[in-house]
């Protein structure tokens, strides 16, 4: 099937990184420049024989950045990520013209602090968040802000751009970076902090003073961590207008 041109352009992929044998990562140069704003996402596809084969991503990339990067994570019976697995440096694919989302950074409530909770490809939107924060200041524009990115995995090897959020976190004081993993019995080096996103999710927030009353709190990733996630912050007296949520999928109904 041929894409129409007014709705998809054709992007190469420039760049590609394996994280685990089902996490992988690539960086792609459009055509046009896609216009969008940190944490929203975009829709790439390929095409099939009767239509194009499409799903929504998001962005890892900052709008500063020349080529756009996505995360992915390899559902084996899945309608795309096998089809996009098997890519290379080369290799061309289809995105949208436009980007769309509104899980953005907070900008109504006037909350300074933003704590920011995920689960494996979840980071991605804080990623882009945080590389335009950080681009920003070295540009000479101190972001009046605070954030806190809480990624968790069942494994250290599956907490992809870990080493890049560390090195952030150090150069820039208002990054704090907190990796945590859920099997540790599996992963015996590692050292970090132990348990899912909610069994160390209220411990942080109390930790780091992350109060309701100046706290936007974001939860981006497995659908059964957010609604777990929300009750948490619910509890912890967050409003709904203070919690941002983006699921990945819609989990079937039982």
């Amino acid at each position: 099937m041929t894409a129409p041109a007014e709705k998809y352009q054709q992007v190469e992929i420039v760049s590609r990184k394996d994280y685990s044998p089902d996490l992988w990562s690539i960086r792609v140069r459009p055509e046009q420049p896609l216009v969008f704003k940190p944490g929203q996402y975009a829709t790439l596809g390929v095409p099939g024989e009767t239509r194009i084969i499409e799903r929504a991503y998001s962005i890892v990339s900052s709008p500063l950045e020349d080529e756009i990067e996505f995360f992915f994570e390899l559902v084996p019976h899945g309608e795309l990520t096998p089809r996009l697995y098997p890519l290379q440096p080369g290799d061309t694919i289809l995105m949208r013209r436009q980007a769309k989302g509104l899980f953005t950074l907070d900008g109504k409530t006037g909350h300074r602090q933003h704590y920011m909770a995920c689960t494996v490809t979840g980071v991605a939107p804080y990623v882009s968040v945080v590389r335009t924060l950080a681009r920003e200041e070295e540009q000479g524009r101190a972001p009046d802000v605070r954030i806190v990115v809480l990624q968790a995995a069942s494994r250290s090897w599956e907490l992809a751009y870990q080493q890049e959020l560390e090195a952030l976190a150090r150069s820039h004081s208002w990054l704090t970076y907190i990796p945590t993993v859920s099997r540790p019995w599996e992963d015996p080096a590692w050292r970090g902090e132990v348990g899912r996103v909610e069994d160390v999710l209220r411990k942080h927030s109390d930790a780091l003073g992350l109060e309701p009353s100046n706290t936007t709190a974001y939860v981006c990733g497995h659908p059964e961590m957010i609604e777990n996630a929300k009750g948490i912050l619910k509890r912890r007296g967050f409003t709904k207008e203070s919690i941002r949520e983006e699921i990945y999928w819609v989990p079937e109904k039982k």
